[in-house]
């Protein structure tokens, strides 16, 4: 029986609901940051009475980056560790010892050494506050010139990625409870819930792309499309405990990137690499083909470390500019616009987030595939 278009009206109720439910959380705290924003702003640089241009970029960037602190609502954050490695050691503190200054005017002295936070990363303070009342030196960019310890810190996406392996551990364990104890029967519960996806990567990408191979990487294909799909969800919460960009972290997605490298790398066969050092041309066409080919093994993980971080990146960015609407106007009548849009990119996104998960791991089956398949 095909039951796809019940499915599709399921999905599509989902993602309308879904969609309302990331605007209506979302307008709010857009509107919070924003009061903020322009209160520091003034108070800071003593600023005239004339209006300053609201910058959208420094907005967006600003909330998709990493954060020492977990914003909840308002004024209210949670406090995380702050735990750096200096030349005299290893050094510890709470990040509200900052009072949530993100503009190097607040010195947190610890073991005789004096930090600041400025843009979300912690320098060694200067001895003398510069004429904006930073202690810090800028360049002419406005950068920051101090020295930075190594910063060890459970930042956000630090938190956000351990929660994630929490929630991926207790729910697979659970299924693998129920397959040993249901053995040969119709799944249920959260079996049955899961099963399905599990067997559109073992039945989609795992046997296309690895053939008769295919059971030994399935560990590896299941793990990394459910922690990608799992984390672009909780990146579409805009309140805890989502909130965080770490899909949108290039550092996460280099790690995802990395691993499928040495599977690929380490397995890859003889012909596999006869195919990269001694492929099928003319031998003069060696100093050519050669170099392409290992230059290939490097940017297939790259692509696929940018492709993933480009993606979601630009899908935060567009609903959070979309919200701004209303701020670069600066009227209140151009909201049901900003929220119509927003929330039609937010219906896209949860689309984004599945399709992202799924062609990371069908292009590392694909790479895989490439390294262990047999010469014929």
């Amino acid at each position: 029986m095909d039951c796809s278009h019940v499915f599709e009206v399921k999905v599509n109720r989902l993602i309308v609901v879904f969609a309302l439910f990331l605007a209506f959380f979302t307008a709010p705290s857009a509107a919070f940051a924003q009061v903020d924003s322009l209160q520091t702003t003034e108070s800071t640089h003593a600023e005239t009475k004339a209006e300053k241009k609201f910058d959208i970029g420094k907005f967006a960037l600003h909330h998709i980056a990493d954060s020492h602190s977990w914003h909840v609502i308002g004024d209210v954050y949670i406090n995380l560790p702050v735990i750096l490695y200096t030349k005299d050691g290893l050094v510890n503190f709470s990040s509200g010892d900052f009072n949530h200054d993100d503009e190097a005017r607040v010195v947190v002295e610890r073991n005789g050494q004096r930090f600041v936070k400025f843009h979300e990363k912690i320098y060694y303070a200067s001895d003398v506050a510069n004429a904006h009342g930073q202690y810090v030196d800028m360049d002419e960019k406005h950068h920051a010139l101090n020295a930075r310890p190594l910063d060890l810190s459970l930042t956000k996406n630090v938190c956000t990625l351990l929660l994630s392996v929490v929630v991926l551990l207790v729910v697979f364990l659970n299924v693998a409870s129920g397959y040993k104890k249901r053995k040969g029967k119709s799944p249920k519960g959260l079996q049955s819930w899961l099963e399905p996806v599990i067997l559109f990567v073992r039945d989609d990408i795992a046997k296309p792309n690895l053939g008769h191979k295919y059971e030994r990487f399935m560990p590896y294909l299941l793990t990394v499309f459910f922690f990608i799909w799992f984390n672009n969800m909780l990146g579409l919460v805009p309140f805890l405990p989502g909130g965080a960009n770490l899909t949108g972290n290039i550092a996460v997605t280099m790690i995802l990137a990395l691993a499928t490298f040495l599977i690929t790398v380490f397995n890859g066969n003889k012909y596999y690499w006869k195919h990269i050092f001694l492929p099928d041309v003319p031998w003069w066409m060696y100093v050519v083909m050669v170099p392409v080919e290992l230059f290939g093994i490097f940017t297939k993980p790259i692509a696929l470390m940018i492709r993933l971080f480009a993606n979601i990146t630009a899908g935060h960015i567009l609903v959070l500019s979309l919200i701004c609407l209303v701020f670069v106007f600066n009227s209140i009548y151009i909201a049901p616009v900003s929220i119509a849009f927003a929330v039609f990119i937010g219906a896209i996104e949860l689309l984004v987030a599945f399709i992202q998960a799924f062609i990371f791991t069908i292009l590392s089956a694909l790479f895989i595939g490439m390294a262990i398949e047999e010469h014929h």
